[in-house]
């Protein structure tokens, strides 16, 4: 067995294009990573709120800290900030709702889950870790891929 020569891999790399991509395209990857980060705990506690509101008849402050696993006093900076963003109408001691801007985000967010979700079940990937997956991939992922995704896990449905 030859050693391992890093040249060779370098080499396959380079022709694989997985060589350090041009400045402009790297600018524009790590900027995609950076807006998804902001908008993903947004997103994220939108959609359970819509999640918690047609499943349960209503979204409660304590209902999403505990389902989030955070603390009540983290859930209620979110939940001022949703109010600021236009997306929950709030009051104290009441259930949240969402507003017309907040529902159609969680309706996309939850779509996108879904996406990811049944591809990732497509591919194989066990329930349990596609769900903790599925939760992260959502908010960083383009719609061209989400839809090549889709198409991708519809053949597969086909084909069962």
């Amino acid at each position: 067995m030859s050693e391992y020569d890093p040249r060779l891999d370098a080499d396959q790399s380079r022709l694989c294009g997985d060589a350090l991509p041009p400045v402009e395209q790297h600018v524009r990857q790590y900027e995609t990573v950076r807006n998804a980060h902001e908008t993903e705990l947004i997103e994220d506690y939108v959609e359970l709120i819509g999640d918690l509101i047609e499943h349960r008849g209503e979204a409660r402050a304590a209902d999403l800290a505990n389902r989030m696993g955070v603390s009540q006093a983290t859930v209620s900076k979110m939940i001022r900030r949703l109010n600021e963003l236009g997306l929950v109408n709030s009051r104290p001691y009441r259930s949240l709702f969402l507003t017309q801007a907040g529902q159609d985000m969680a309706q996309t967010s939850r779509a996108r889950h879904d996406v990811v979700l049944h591809f990732l079940r497509a591919l194989g990937v066990p329930d349990t870790t596609a769900r903790i997956d599925a939760e992260g991939m959502e908010h960083h992922v383009s719609d061209e891929t989400l839809t090549i995704m889709q198409r991708f896990t519809e053949r597969q449905s086909a084909n069962n």
